[in-house]
């Protein structure tokens, strides 16, 4: 996931589904390999990302190192649930999740863009949100 284990300018939260890092600006998902997330399996995670932002703008990172899928029946829910989302960036390692990101974008309505590695999704992010 990170060069270092938990930097300090980042929270460290593990929930069933993975991984989520958090700081003022950006949260970054790591979810395991395998899971299926609708909103219901990510109700806790989005929760807590909602109790952290309190309404503020911020960006979302999907780091996605392992495969795992997103029902994208529920894709308006998540649309309504996260009006906050300014920016939505994807780090893609491996060529087919950047096939899929290009799907999601018809389902989406957050500003998106594809990386091939994390830092470059942060800086992008970082320059997004005010």
């Amino acid at each position: 996931m990170l060069k270092t284990p938990n930097p300090p300018s980042l929270e460290k939260k593990d929930f069933n589904l993975g991984t989520i890092y958090l700081n003022k600006k950006f949260v970054i998902t790591h979810f395991k390999e395998g899971v299926d997330i609708d909103y219901e399996s990510f109700k806790e995670v989005g929760n807590y990302i909602k109790s952290f932002y309190n309404g503020k703008a911020f960006g979302y990172i999907a780091n996605r190192e392992n495969s795992y899928s997103i029902n994208l029946k529920d894709a308006k829910i998540f649309n309504d649930a996260f009006p906050n989302i300014r920016a939505y960036a994807i780090v893609a390692h491996h060529t087919f999740t950047e096939r899929i990101f290009e799907i999601e974008n018809h389902f989406f309505l957050h500003k998106r863009k594809a990386f091939k590695n994390l830092e470059d999704a942060v800086e992008w992010v970082d320059k997004v949100i005010p």
